[in-house]
């Protein structure tokens, strides 16, 4: 509870700029869990559906291959799935090869989505919180105008205090968003390479399957 009433001091120490960042605060916050549950949920099914296609694919059963693909909705399933249709009528192995990178093209921009703005949101954070401070001392400064010379220290140091709030709070809502966005990042970057993979993997497997024949 005490915590609480000193975060609450602290908060209406900072002015009206708090407001805004704490604004950034929930949109970077609802972003992060959205994309760290959608992120972490996809790498662990594609990885799972891959571990059940690929044998199929060596093993030449490319029908039990297609059934199951077609049943999931998951990232590799649509690569897959594409790539099974393509093998059908496929001449070359560029023509397979073609099909299953568009696909997964097609796939990168949901992979992607949402996460970089957490890179504008820890921008902002930080520059809300510096105007916020640039107003507070400019408020504080205005108000010594006026006062005795006696009083002129105290009202100067609550007015710094107040104004470097706003920008404390500003770096507090910045730094965990950029580390946020790092660690997003780099699930992105894990989850399309492992498609990558399976794009190269189940491209060479179908070219090898007795049951599709490419012209030399």
């Amino acid at each position: 509870m005490e915590a609480i009433n000193s975060f609450v001091v602290f908060f209406n120490n900072g002015g009206h700029f708090m407001y805004p960042i704490t604004v950034v605060l929930a949109l970077s916050l609802a972003i992060s869990i959205e994309r760290f549950v959608f992120l972490g949920k996809s790498l662990r099914e594609n990885r799972k559906l891959w571990a059940k296609v690929s044998p199929m694919l060596s093993a030449d059963d490319l029908s039990e291959a297609q059934a199951l693909v077609g049943k999931s909705k998951v990232a590799v399933a649509r690569i897959l799935n594409e790539g099974l249709d393509k093998a059908a009528s496929a001449r070359r192995r560029s023509e397979l090869e073609m099909a299953t990178e568009d696909s997964l093209i097609s796939i990168l921009p949901t992979i992607e989505r949402r996460t970089h703005y957490l890179a504008t949101f820890s921008n902002a954070a930080t520059l809300l919180g510096l105007l916020g401070t640039v107003f507070g001392l400019i408020t504080a400064f205005g108000a010594l105008g006026g006062a005795d010379p006696i009083e002129k220290a105290n009202l100067l140091s609550a007015g710094i205090s107040e104004a470097m709030s706003c920008t404390a709070f500003g770096l507090m809502v910045a730094i965990p968003s950029l580390f946020a966005h790092a660690y997003l990042q780099s699930q992105a970057e894990e989850l399309v390479n492992t498609l990558e993979s399976a794009c190269v993997r189940f491209v060479s497997l179908v070219s090898n399957s007795s049951a599709v024949h490419f012209k030399s």
